[in-house]
């Protein structure tokens, strides 16, 4: 029986096919799982792909997080819409941030063609054109889809330090600001929010909050307004605001059952690569405190692709590094995993390297000192193989990686040089009409669009301002002057931390007024206690 005849039914067992050379088939029997499993394509030994020898990945191993790497134009984008189909007909919820604008295409059935045709013949694949669930999502409404939003409170001070490029001391400034507005109850919202409390605590009266708790030098707290108003001079404040997204829909599966395939269109923010990689780190720490620990399951809840990985990385502080590690490690067991997709894995950190199960890695290019450096450290960082890795690295094709993978027992398979199979859906972007459509039939459009400002630290900080500036003016107005070489009366009454009757600071006034008290009383939209943060100072609040 030649290749071209093999049926694409279950896998061979080493030694069914006499041409499979014994090599051959001690790899491909590390592939042969008894339960669930996605396909990723066929086995390449010595020139040629084996359509008998198939290199799967097992359902449950999806949550042991991964890694798909590769130079520029090898077929990184396909790997995922190839991953993210099958995880879908899965019932398995998919999250891709789609950093290019090509990943729409998910959404409807892909376009025969000689090339796909001839792919799938060549791995044994029965390729039929089928479209998956979809949502589309942008980041502030930059763009086609259903806006995300987060609130300055819950995105938290370690993250805004990262996207403002603060250094560590002015990171822990803004930490304490965060800190002192949790404590008050004066909800950060949005950026004029944090600009109001951050200006209030420079001021006079401001100063005498901190003094206890380490207090905010005047040109650490200029260093913080100067990149928010950069921040926003570059068009970013509609990333902050309410509605906020609510992660959990990320975990949302079709009326049959498959898994909706969540895409965050990310184009329009391309120039700020800081920004989207560290929201994407917010939605996963989002979705970390959220979701209950389930240990090991049969499918994951969810997988989670974190595409141009390496900008979440780069000019990382040491505790942002740690927490990105700790939040990998721990957010297996809520059944979330996490694939990294980058161009070489020395763009993600060891700690962080060390908790992927799951490789994908395609062609690496060596045309330069640094690139061949590049490609010893990645051989480096896979078992030992079969194959010549540095050799078989630089000569794949588009659509061809090396892969090795979590077996159901939990060790590694044999490194397996794979042809991949192709994506039945559209390799392209659908068009903007038919997005755009999508997108307001969507149910999530109602509940997201439209964008709400309501009040919160800025109109309080300026209503208690305003109120103390007329009750002063007014008091002034009816205390006589004091007599010459008499101390003027204090006005009588008691204050703890002040002079007895002294007047009620800014902060004091609005905690204790009607207004705060009863929005603190609300459900869902006051806080009304200090915020519990997560490991990256994100704020948690109850759905």
């Amino acid at each position: 029986m030649s290749d071209s005849e093999t049926a694409p039914g279950a896998p061979k067992p080493p030694g069914d096919d006499t041409r499979m050379p014994p090599e051959a088939g001690r790899i491909a029997s590390g592939y042969a799982f008894a339960g669930p499993a996605l396909d990723l394509g066929a086995l390449l030994w010595d020139g040629r792909c084996l359509p008998g020898a198939r290199i799967r990945v097992p359902l449950p191993m999806l949550n042991r997080h991964g890694l798909v790497a590769g130079a520029t134009g090898t077929g990184k984008t396909k790997t995922l819409q190839l991953v993210a189909e099958q995880l879908s007909a899965q019932g398995v919820p998919v999250f891709l941030a789609d950093v290019k604008g090509d990943l729409s295409g998910i959404s409807a059935p892909g376009t025969p063609g000689d090339r796909t045709g001839a792919r799938a013949a060549e791995v044994g694949q029965d390729w039929a054109p089928a479209g998956f669930p979809a949502e589309f999502y942008a980041l502030g409404g930059m763009g086609h889809g259903v806006p995300v939003r987060a609130t300055v409170t819950s995105f938290g001070p370690v993250l805004l330090s990262k996207v403002l490029e603060l250094n560590p001391t002015q990171e822990q400034s803004l930490g304490l600001i965060f800190h002192y507005a949790d404590t008050k109850g004066l909800e950060l919202i949005d950026l004029k929010d944090l600009r109001a409390v951050v200006a209030f605590l420079t001021s006079e009266e401001g100063k005498q909050e901190l003094r206890g708790i380490g207090g905010l030098s005047t040109a650490t707290a200029g260093v913080i307004l100067r990149s928010l108003t950069a921040f926003e001079a570059q068009g970013m404040a509609d990333f902050f605001g309410e509605p906020e997204f609510d992660t959990s829909e990320f975990l949302r599966r079709a009326d049959d059952g498959r898994g909706i395939v969540s895409v965050l269109e990310l184009p329009a923010v391309q120039d700020r690569p800081r920004l989207f990689s560290t929201f994407l780190m917010w939605l996963l720490a989002d979705l970390f405190h959220d979701l209950p620990e389930v240990g090991d399951v049969d499918k994951p809840e969810l997988v989670f692709f974190f595409d141009e990985a390496h900008l979440l990385f780069n000019g990382a502080s040491k505790a942002f590094l740690e927490s990105v590690t700790q939040t990998v490690r721990l957010i297996r067991s809520k059944g979330v995993g996490v694939f990294f997709v980058t161009q070489t894995p020395k763009d993600v950190p060891a700690d962080v390297l060390g908790q992927l199960g799951n490789r994908v890695q395609h062609a690496l290019r060596a045309f330069t000192p640094d690139d061949q450096k590049a490609l010893r450290a990645t051989v480096r960082t896979f078992p030992d193989s079969a194959y010549d890795l540095e050799e078989v690295l630089t000569g794949l094709g588009i659509g061809e990686a090396v892969v090795t993978v979590l077996s159901e027992n939990g060790a590694p398979t044999p490194v397996a040089a794979t042809r991949l199979r192709a994506p039945e859906s559209l390799m392209g972007p659908v068009t903007g009409p038919d997005l755009d459509r999508a997108v307001r039939e969507s149910p999530l459009h109602a509940r997201y669009a439209q964008a709400v400002d309501r009040e919160s630290a800025y109109e309080k900080l300026t209503a208690a301002q305003a109120a103390r500036a007329a009750q002063a003016a007014e008091t002034g107005a009816a205390r006589p002057s004091p007599s010459p070489g008499r101390e003027p009366e204090r006005p009588r009454g008691g204050g703890r931390g002040r002079d007895a009757g002294a007047e009620p600071s800014v902060v004091e006034q609005v905690v204790g007024s009607g207004v705060f008290r009863s929005l603190a009383r609300s459900v869902g939209t006051q806080l009304g206690r200090e915020i519990t943060r997560s490991l990256f100072g994100t704020a948690r609040r109850r759905r």
